[in-house]
């Protein structure tokens, strides 16, 4: 279960961090309170989730997982470049997640 609160609060972290490029530097009031909100919302998860996973772990992943989202969401939405040392740098962050998880104890 914390594995799965855990990928919910790192999603959110892609949802805020878009919302508040929408922002406008909270001149926005929708997507700032958006943004707001669903940053909250993921901590709240995150925190879930750390009652169950390692630290270390569970952070890392909630940041790759944030980082990685919103490095596409930028790509897809924002038209900021896919170059292949950028994709090669974000697949590196997933690798790396990915390998915490591996020899967690």
């Amino acid at each position: 279960m914390g594995w799965v609160l855990l990928v919910a609060a790192g999603l959110l972290e892609i949802v805020w961090a878009t919302a508040l490029k929408h922002a406008d530097g909270f001149a926005r009031p929708v997507p700032s309170a958006v943004g707001i909100a669903t940053a909250a919302a993921s901590f709240y998860l995150l925190a879930l989730a750390l009652k169950s996973l390692p630290v270390g772990t569970a952070y890392a992943a909630w940041v790759g997982i944030g980082t990685a989202g919103v490095a596409v969401a930028g790509i897809v939405a924002f038209g900021e470049p896919a170059s292949p040392a950028r994709l090669g740098c974000l697949a590196l962050i997933l690798a790396g997640v990915a390998g915490l998880k591996l020899v967690e104890g």
